[in-house]
């Protein structure tokens, strides 16, 4: 019979080594859309668009979505470089909520699905909605979302 203060040493332990993989899996795949959202970035850096430095990243839910709030400017052309883990099985969809509520903008998917650039010039200044979320041709799970956004 072992001692309690053993027991709870080897039950922490325990613990411990079956949580761990699952916390490097999570943040790997919080890597993995970050970087897959700055290489879609990077292609529309090439096209003259002014690419923010932070990343936008949140857990995307497949019920619910997301929204993103976000203050555009008239005149201004904006890019929203949107992606899950690549190896995730998920994909995804987008769209500019207009002042009206209305879903615009133009879509450039990644051929996977995991990923996808949207455009949009908004016709005047105001706080738009970019919503995000999953489509019924993949995995419908929760994954890590990541958007850098580019103007020009």
């Amino acid at each position: 019979m072992c001692s309690p203060t053993s027991f709870l040493i080897f039950s922490t332990l325990l613990v411990l080594t079956l949580l761990t993989p699952n916390a490097r899996l999570l943040a790997g795949d919080k890597e993995d859309a970050e970087a897959a959202s700055q290489a879609l970035a990077y292609d529309q850096e090439k096209e003259d668009f002014n690419i923010r430095a932070e990343t936008w990243l949140k857990e995307l839910e497949p019920k619910v979505g997301k929204a993103l709030r976000m203050q555009l400017y008239k005149g201004n052309e904006y890019c929203f470089c949107i992606a899950v883990p690549r190896k995730s099985g998920v994909h995804i969809t987008a769209a500019v909520l207009d002042l009206e509520g209305k879903p615009a903008g133009e879509i450039l998917p990644v051929l996977d699905g995991w990923g996808l650039v949207l455009f949009y010039k908004p016709k005047k200044t105001g706080v738009y909605m970019i919503a995000i979320h999953e489509t019924d041709q993949g995995k419908r799970k929760d994954v890590p979302c990541a958007i850098v956004t580019g103007y020009k």
